[in-house]
């Protein structure tokens, strides 16, 4: 499908597409893949990790990886399986992030979930707190084939909290792990929902202290599941945030914020209310100085599109972006566009058969995408190559 005709549209195209993981060839209990992530080596080898499992957020849930040789086109599974028990607890992986900080040498961040009591479903409705989490990481030094045993991050006094998104990685080896906090099962306490960024300046072998990227100062918006990547500049981010107003039950528009590393600092731009609906947002810059933003809009249509904007974000015309995929939502959902209950908003995110859109660049003129679709019973990872072109 070709973006909206335009005399200054930017050239988007999808060239070719197929799929990662066929969950119709699985098992019932590897029948749903979802959370999906992209990260391209240096090699030019291409890795995609997303959860798997007989349901999402499955109390038995894992991650696994598949790998690309030819730049996305074809797939094999990867078949290490990763541990779900932690310090002799019983627990699920939520997702799956890898970065590679140095040629050759690969980490590995996951989203654990403590399954001791696999009876408790991930939220509680009560309290508005989710399942105790922890924040593991791991290394591989063989391009992702075996990896050493899992390892948590030192996250001082956050709770609730669950990876959100690429790991960044600058030039110098600098990384960045993206998480969010919010609160724990039962915690009765109201939750305060906050977005953050724990840097590493060697490699991911320490951290500094969690930087917030961005928390409402009266806790009447979320700034849920951010996606970060890194800026064109040293230390530069982009964070692109799905926005939801608790006060009044509704999403926002995705909001978005520029910042930069400094020392041990972070300095953020205000918040940009941009013209995009839809939640989940991934953002990539190109080399030419345009911005996209590979997004999952759950309104009607259900898509995923391609959005480009030319000026930092500040604007996202209509006439440059690209529909990749249009989805028939058949799960039971309670919400509508407005009025949303948080509660209710909770279990239908455990109903979506679709989204958790993911981006990397493959060369100067072509991105690969990626994002898990299917129905409620049987859910499969995809991939599509976009021809970016050049700015005009």
């Amino acid at each position: 499908m070709q973006p909206d005709s335009s005399p200054d549209a930017t050239p988007l195209e999808v060239v070719s597409r197929g799929q990662i993981f066929d969950a119709a060839r699985e098992s019932p209990i590897h029948r749903i893949a979802c959370f999906t992530s992209l990260c391209r080596l240096a090699s030019g080898r291409i890795l995609c990790g997303f959860q798997n499992g007989p349901t999402k957020q499955a109390a038995t849930g894992t991650v696994r990886l598949a790998e690309s040789s030819d730049g996305g086109h074809s797939w094999n599974p990867i078949l290490f399986e990763f541990v779900t028990t932690f310090d002799g607890t019983p627990g699920s992986l939520a997702a799956i992030e890898l970065v590679e900080p140095e040629p050759g040498r690969l980490l590995a961040f996951a989203t654990w979930f403590d399954r001791s009591e696999p009876e408790r479903p991930l939220f509680d409705p009560e309290t508005e707190g989710i399942l105790r989490s922890k924040q593991l990481w791991a290394e591989s030094r063989d391009e992702g084939r075996t990896w050493t045993a899992w390892q948590a991050l030192d996250l001082g006094e956050l709770r609730g909290t669950a990876l959100t998104g690429p790991v960044l990685c600058w030039h110098d080896g600098t990384i960045g792990f993206a998480l969010e906090s919010f609160k724990e099962f039962d915690d009765p306490a109201p939750g305060r929902h906050a977005a953050w960024l724990l840097v590493s300046r060697d490699g991911g072998r320490s951290f500094q202290s969690p930087a917030l990227v961005a928390q409402h100062p009266e806790g009447r918006v979320y700034y849920w599941d951010q996606r970060l990547c890194v800026g064109r500049r040293p230390g530069e981010l982009t964070a692109m945030f799905w926005t939801h107003d608790l006060a009044d039950r509704r999403d926002l528009t995705v909001h978005l914020r520029h910042a930069t590393l400094a020392g041990t600092k972070l300095r953020v731009s205000p918040i940009i209310e941009t013209n995009i609906p839809g939640q989940i947002a991934a953002p990539l810059w190109l080399g030419d100085g345009r911005l996209l933003a590979f997004l999952v809009d759950r309104g009607d249509p259900a898509t995923l599109t391609l959005w480009c904007s030319t000026d930092r974000g500040a604007t996202w015309p209509q006439t440059q972006r690209l529909v990749i995929y249009r989805h028939d939502e058949r799960a039971a959902l309670s919400q509508g566009a407005d009025n949303i209950d948080f509660k209710q908003y909770w279990e239908d995110m455990g109903r979506w058969s679709f989204g958790h859109p993911a981006i990397c660049q493959l060369d100067d003129s072509h991105v690969l995408l990626a994002w898990y679709a299917g129905t409620p019973s049987c859910m499969s990872v995809h991939w599509a190559r976009v021809r970016v072109g050049t700015a005009r």
